[in-house]
């Protein structure tokens, strides 16, 4: 679900002014916390509850960071030429800016079918075409996926065969080994059987002189 505008005016609950002060007050700090990392740079935020309680995160030092701050502005007087022009200027951009984040929150909430009471024809009928155009980049983004997961499982499948053919090669020149030594063991048996019965000789035990014929 699409959040609201914030309306920029006072909130008047106490609890849900001081809960909202919490939360974006330790966005803001983290958000300090991470420009100073990301970029490098020496950051320093001040913050002044209703209470008047300190909040504060500095990069560096505080009071450095201070002190530097008292000197940059004695170094810069205030009616230096162009300063004026150049805070009308970010202020200028600054509300453009603005507009143009409104104008992208507003369009999505009408593609998500919000806040369609007010669109003319016109804007119903660019709306439609915008949601097509989007369905067709969809499809064509999901066909060129399940085209991609075909081309994985084919491979996957070629792969497979190949490990198959191998494994059944080897079992073949396996059984091939394994048949060959006990045709030849059965053969020395028979043979050694055969001779066997050919050696059979009868013998019988004499004692004495050898008889002469």
């Amino acid at each position: 679900m699409v959040r609201g505008k914030v309306v920029m005016k006072r909130i008047e609950n106490a609890a849900n002014r001081l809960v909202t002060f919490s939360k974006r007050r330790n966005g803001l700090l983290k958000k300090a916390f991470e420009l100073s990392v990301l970029c490098d740079i020496e950051v320093a935020v001040v913050i002044f509850s209703q209470k008047g309680r300190l909040y504060e995160f500095s990069s560096s030092d505080m009071q450095n960071a201070i002190e530097r701050y008292f000197m940059y502005i004695k170094e810069i007087p205030t009616h230096k030429p162009g300063m004026k022009q150049l805070m009308q200027h970010s202020r200028i951009e600054t509300e453009n800016m603005v507009k143009k984040i409104e104008y992208l929150e507003v369009s999505k909430r009408k593609l998500l079918g919000q806040g369609l009471g007010s669109c003319s024809l016109e804007e119903l009928q660019e709306i439609h075409s915008q949601l097509e155009q989007s369905l067709k980049n969809i499809r064509a983004r999901k066909v060129q996926l399940y085209k991609e997961q075909i081309q994985q499982l084919k491979a996957k499948e070629r792969m497979l065969l190949e490990e198959n053919a191998k494994l059944y090669e080897e079992y073949r020149d396996s059984e091939k080994l394994w048949q060959q030594p006990l045709t030849q063991q059965r053969k020395v048996i028979n043979d050694c059987t055969q001779n066997n019965r050919c050696l059979e000789i009868e013998t019988e035990l004499f004692i004495g002189l050898p008889q002469k014929d």
